[in-house]
Formats: C-alpha cells, structure tokens, sequence
C-alpha cells in the first residue's frame, strides 16, 4: 500500500504527483500578495466610506483603495485563469505577468468608477474599453512568447 518513493537506486519513482511541481515559488507569492491587498483594499474601502464624508481628498483615496483591493481580489482567478490554459507542456508565466493582468482588471474597475462619476460610463464604453485593455495586454504578452521562444530555440 505504501510504496517508498525511491527505488533502490535513489531515484524518484514514478508515483510522485506530475503536477506538485506546477506551483513557481514567485506563484506563491503571488497569491500572498494577493490575500494582502484584498484585505486592505476592501478593509481600507470600509473603513472609507463608513468614517468619512465625500470630499477630493478622500476621493483620490477612494480610488487609490478601489485599484489595489480589485487588483488583488483578481490575482488569484488571473493565476487560476492561467494555470488553467496554459498548456501542461509549456512553462507557467511567471509571477510579474500575472501582477500585470490583474492590474490591467483593476485599472478596468477605477476607469470604470471614474466614468460613472462623471455620468458617462455606458456599456459600450465599457466594452471598448475593456477590448482596449485587452488588446494591450494580447499584444504585451505575444511579445514575451515570441522572445521567450527565440532565447530558448
């Protein structure tokens, strides 16, 4: 039942789990990070809106709060999202790229606060500008792939 992980030359059997070596260390970190900024984006936000009035200061402190709670409530689905549909053959992109997306869906969430503030923010508007968003980021990382491919090919 117990089968030892090593066989009698010290080599690592093949009963090992192939995908517990799916998690990058900077991946760990990453949703580290992300617990951490959600707790005192959103505790941040509460403590706002609850204990302040509505004035410019405390508005830019909004918007502040706003970017790294979204920023870091979407980390771990961005990771998710990423692990998910990467092939298992090629390697995971790396911590930074995930940070990058989730703050392009945070810039998404402010951008979005800000129009509504100024009563023009309509669902075309939000659309193109989440196709905007998205094209960036489409472009920004087929750039990495294809150096990623030239470094190792």
């Amino acid at each position: 039942m117990n089968e030892p992980l090593f066989d009698d030359d010290d080599e690592i059997s093949t009963i090992a789990d192939p995908n517990s070596e799916r998690i990058p260390p900077d991946h760990l970190g990453v949703l580290i990070t992300g617990v951490v900024l959600m707790l005192a984006g959103w505790g941040g936000l509460y403590v706002l809106v609850t204990t302040t009035l509505p004035r410019v200061g405390q508005q830019w402190v909004f918007f502040l709060l706003l970017q790294i709670a979204v920023t870091g409530t979407a980390l771990p689905f961005v990771r998710y999202l990423n692990v998910r549909f990467t092939p298992v053959t090629a390697d995971l992109p790396p911590g930074g790229v995930i940070v990058r997306q989730s703050i392009w869906i945070g810039l998404f969430a402010l951008l979005c606060a800000w129009l509504q503030i100024l009563r023009v923010l309509s669902l075309p508007i939000a659309f193109f500008l989440a196709v905007v968003l998205l094209g960036i980021e489409i472009f920004l990382r087929s750039r990495e792939i294809r150096n990623e491919r030239e470094d190792y090919g």
